[in-house]
């Protein structure tokens, strides 16, 4: 599994979750205030879109995770 992969899928489990627990009509409600943990991860996907830069990105590669070859559907 490559840097890309994962990063997909954390954002994706990120959001779920938060919103899960953000939205008053979930069986898991908690709080609203994990709707603000949603718009942090889309900033952050919106930021590393523009910029390139993407923190999990530095740490998965530190760890030792592969980066993509390119032949994802977004290179």
């Amino acid at each position: 599994m490559t840097t890309e992969r994962i990063i997909r899928i954390m954002a994706g489990a990120f959001v779920l979750i938060s919103l899960a627990l953000g939205i008053e009509e979930s069986p898991l409600f908690v709080s609203k205030w994990f709707l603000a943990f949603t718009a942090f991860v889309g900033l952050n996907l919106l930021q590393s879109g523009f910029t390139g830069f993407c923190p999990p990105e530095k740490l998965l590669t530190k760890l030792g995770v592969k980066k993509s070859d390119g032949g994802g559907c977004c290179s």
